[in-house]
């Protein structure tokens, strides 16, 4: 059901974004949901000087996204919070060859309401803590990357009977801005654009999988010639500025 919902909605979507008498290409873009801003101020930027091109975006977790595309969806660009959904597709044939690459890099951060008294991650097994909010590791990339860090702090089995889990990392941090969870693992780049929460601790590096954004054209784009110039613009110094603009740093080669 979900699947078809995004079918119809890529279809309308497309409908409306083509202008009578003119050549209208538009590309289908399945995101992570951390992309969320920055991708759509990239495709504005792009859109200054390809003035045909328009954009269908689908946010969600790069599991879900994965999954969508695996079933046949009419995307053109994926873009993954993680390496594993690209490998994925990599190996289901499902990938232009040649289009892939690491495009970001992100920091793991833990988040608090703003009045919160928290410290640090071992201030998460305090009774004060009641609801900690945590993308599921089944298919949320942040969530998975959390996972790791609580197991690497030995504190993932104390802290189990409080996770509450979200669908994607922005209803994670929408959970802690809410006040409907103590606490948040998020990206940094999620908790910059909120005013309503409190940067408590970062992740070791050390602690998880390297967090990096792969990006690449999708077989059986109807655009594919269109989506490979976006890709390539999206690794140019107008497009970088704009996502270290926003907290990311850019994946080297």
């Amino acid at each position: 059901m979900q699947f078809c919902r995004f079918v119809v909605l890529v279809a309308l979507t497309a409908l409306f974004c083509v202008c009578p008498g003119s050549a209208q290409t538009t590309l289908t873009i399945s995101a992570a949901a951390s992309l969320k801003d920055v991708i759509t101020e990239t495709e504005t930027a792009y859109k200054h000087s390809h003035a045909s091109i328009g954009f269908a975006n689908n946010f969600g977790s790069s599991g879900t996204l994965e999954a969508q595309i695996e079933q046949g969806a009419p995307v053109d660009i994926f873009l993954s919070a993680a390496s594993k959904p690209m490998d994925d597709l990599t190996a289901s044939g499902l990938i232009v060859a040649g289009t892939r690459r690491n495009l970001l890099k992100n920091t793991l951060v833990l988040i608090a309401p703003l009045d919160s008294k928290l410290h640090d991650f071992q201030g998460l097994t305090d009774k004060s803590v009641r609801m900690i909010a945590l993308g599921d590791p089944a298919s949320v990339p942040a969530g998975q990357y959390g996972k790791q860090t609580l197991l690497y702090l030995h504190l993932w089995d104390r802290l189990n009977a409080k996770f509450v889990l979200g669908k994607d990392v922005r209803q994670v941090l929408t959970y802690v801005e809410t006040g409907n969870a103590d606490a948040g693992l998020v990206y940094a780049t999620d908790a910059m654009t909120s005013s309503r929460v409190r940067l408590i601790a970062s992740a070791p590096e050390s602690a998880h999988a390297p967090i990096v954004y792969p990006v690449a054209v999708v077989k059986g784009s109807r655009n594919e010639q269109a989506s490979r110039r976006f890709v390539e613009f999206l690794g140019s110094p107008m497009a970088q500025a704009i996502f270290m603009n926003h907290g990311f740093t850019i994946a080297t080669p």
